[in-house]
């Protein structure tokens, strides 16, 4: 049982949308900036240290993706985090990859030091990551040791609540079951298809959806991010009935966004209190 308004999160995306400011992996931003439209929100790909600061002040909400990392980058989301904490925007950050290598793993530590995140989604994998200061990763996905099942789910919901009552961010931990944990209450997310995890960027779109959900609702960050990764989720289950390949699935994925409606997730969703 769950208790998520869809009608209401939907209803204050629609009248009141978000411009997000997204620093993020450059493999994938397109997809990020069509799915972001697709969801009734609106973006911005700026990254240069020259003007982040700026373009945070003018948006509702940031998404920080070390994705394709790199020094310059680094330095524009210290920047653009530092003013959107200022100003109380609510912030994502996805520390993709962190445990692949100590760049990665050292610039996702020091981010979390620096910046208040309202959202810190990623694997399971990047997560334990952050918990621990250290870890492994398969590149950018987790490690198939580090799969979520049924049985230690709990165990992974107590290390994300930990997560979460340390830094003050609701923690996402996307896979084959999608958990969404902040300091007392978690859901679990059962939508979606495993052929999604074979198109690159899901998780760096899933950033921009959560961060134009939340961006809009920002007095209950743990619903809109639960309704933001169901939505995800359907979209995922849409798009693999509609496509013949991965290629297509991926349009489809946006189609499905650009669908979504109350009714639709009150049907569809999968979600359980935790």
């Amino acid at each position: 049982m769950n208790h998520i308004n869809y009608q209401e999160i939907l209803r204050r995306i629609q009248e009141s949308p978000s411009l997000v400011h997204c620093i993020t992996n450059y493999v994938t931003v397109n997809d990020v900036a069509n799915m972001i439209l697709a969801s009734g929100a609106s973006p911005i790909m700026a990254d240069d240290e020259k003007e982040v600061e700026d373009i945070t002040s003018i948006c509702t909400s940031l998404v920080l993706n070390i994705g394709t990392l790199n020094e310059r980058t680094i330095q524009s989301m210290l920047r653009a985090g530092a003013k959107a904490n200022v100003l109380g925007h609510p912030v994502v950050f996805d520390p993709v990859g962190a445990g692949a290598s100590k760049f990665r793993t050292e610039t996702a530590m020091k981010l979390l030091q620096k910046i208040r995140f309202s959202v810190i989604r990623g694997n399971i994998s990047e997560i334990k990551t952050l918990c621990k200061g250290s870890g492994t990763t398969m590149g950018v996905d987790a490690d198939r040791a580090d799969a979520i099942t049924e049985d230690y789910i709990d165990d992974v919901i107590a290390m994300a609540r930990e997560l979460s009552r340390n830094t003050g961010a609701v923690v996402v931990i996307t896979g084959a079951i999608d958990l969404i944990v902040g300091k007392q209450q978690a859901y679990a997310v059962y939508n979606g298809d495993p052929a999604m995890s074979r198109i690159t960027g899901t998780g760096c779109m899933l950033d921009g959806v959560i961060a134009g959900f939340i961006g809009s609702n920002q007095d209950q960050v743990l619903e809109a991010c639960t309704a933001a990764v169901s939505a995800m989720g359907l979209c995922g289950e849409y798009a693999k009935e509609k496509s013949e390949g991965t290629s297509s699935m991926r349009m489809s994925l946006i189609d499905g966004m650009s669908l979504l409606n109350a009714e639709w997730m009150e049907r569809g969703s999968k979600i359980e209190s935790k």
